[in-house]
């Protein structure tokens, strides 16, 4: 009786352990179910409502768990602005510059692998600055210049990160030539190599000023850029003691003329001058640079006139004075030659081309009047940077 008893409760166990196994077998069923699929999640650069955003900040759109099925952004005045979606639709970036103190709005809609598609709406602001720095150049796109023309930019309002200005500034050269920059002011800075150009150089200046800081709430207005060819080496040699300037061609000396400088009560410059502009027909008066005509000053039409620097000197015809040329010094400060000598000069030198005058019984040219930039050595120059 007890072995029967026993082997009745062997059995009510096995058949427990069988009703165990089934439960187990449903919950393997379980977990064969499919998993729960998360929405797409949507990313935009910047952040929503972000503020002070820089135009030249990349701007993108992201997602996750889907694709981009449509993105719009669109200016203040309802415009699209331009973009490109990557090739497995996950991604999104605008493909134009952005404007100054502008809000833009992103909408976008995604779609997932299951369920409804999701929307996202964006805003953003660029930064508004406190002013503008419009950079003016000279020499311009396609001019061919003299052997001394430095380059020259003229930003339109005080730079205070100096550094980040001459960093959006690129000089490449053919051939290549080491160069720096040099501040005459806030809002002027030259760039020249340590010697003369080599002539048929030819010069590339980009400036990518636009969306740049420059200190002080000052950011650039408008990207510039220019090639200039540096022409043949046209240099005067202008000796005030001998009364005589020699013109060189590419190193050859084509031409002696006489000549009358400056008289000593108004002694011509010594130094490297640089011609800046030319007229044929030009009227000069004395009082541009505090002479009046009672106090011995003038007001003449002078032909075929040469700039040589900003204090007004320049080279032009004479007539009046050609008994002195090639024996005294008898002008205001500019180089007296006859009309037919100041027509040859007129017509052979051009912008960038070079006047050096000696001997003159004045001072020496200040580096800020005209071009004057080569009456600094190299090694001051050096330093003139923002470094």
């Amino acid at each position: 009786m007890l072995l029967l008893l026993t082997l009745a409760t062997v059995v009510v166990l096995v058949a427990g352990c069988t009703s165990g196994g089934s439960t187990a077998t449903g919950g393997q069923r379980g977990e064969d179910a499919a998993p729960t699929v998360p929405p797409p999640s949507i990313t935009t650069n910047p952040a929503d409502r972000a503020s002070d955003v820089s135009p030249l900040t990349p701007i993108d759109v992201s997602v996750t768990n889907g694709t981009l099925e449509r993105v719009s952004m669109v200016n203040p005045a309802g415009e699209q602005v331009d973009g490109e979606l990557a090739p497995d639709a996950t991604s999104w970036k605008a493909t134009e510059p952005l404007g100054y103190g502008k809000t833009y709005m992103i909408s976008t809609t995604a779609a997932g692998q299951t369920g409804e598609p999701v929307n996202r709406t964006s805003s953003f602001t660029t930064v508004e600055p406190e002013a503008l720095a419009y950079p003016s150049m000279n020499p311009l796109a396609g001019e061919t210049i003299g052997v001394g023309q430095p380059l020259a930019i003229y930003f339109g309002e005080s730079i205070e990160d100096k550094q980040a200005a001459e960093d959006v500034i690129s000089v490449k050269t053919d051939p290549g030539v080491e160069g720096t920059f040099y501040w005459f002011s806030d809002t002027e800075v030259h760039w020249r190599p340590e010697e003369f150009w080599t002539p048929g150089t030819t010069i590339s200046m980009d400036i990518d000023v636009y969306g740049k800081d420059l200190g002080n709430g000052v950011y650039g207005e408008e990207d510039r850029e220019a090639t200039f060819t540096i022409g043949d080496s046209v240099i005067a040699r202008a000796d005030g003691a001998s009364h005589q300037m020699t013109v060189e061609i590419n190193g050859e000396v084509v031409r002696t003329m006489p000549i009358s400088m400056g008289e000593p009560e108004f002694a011509s410059n010594n130094g490297v001058h640089v011609v800046t502009e030319q007229h044929e027909s030009y009227e000069m008066d004395s009082s541009t640079y505090g002479l009046s005509p009672d106090e011995g000053g003038y007001v003449t039409t002078v032909e075929y006139a040469t700039r040589i620097s900003t204090g007004g000197e320049f080279v032009h015809a004479a007539p009046w004075s050609v008994g002195d040329q090639g024996n005294r010094n008898v002008s205001h400060g500019c180089i007296n030659l006859s009309t037919e000598n100041a027509r040859w000069f007129y017509d052979t030198f051009s912008k960038g081309d070079v006047v050096i005058q000696t001997n003159t019984g004045g001072p020496e040219l200040e580096p800020w009047d005209g071009f004057g930039d080569w009456q600094i050595p190299w090694e001051e120059w050096q330093t003139g940077g923002a470094v």
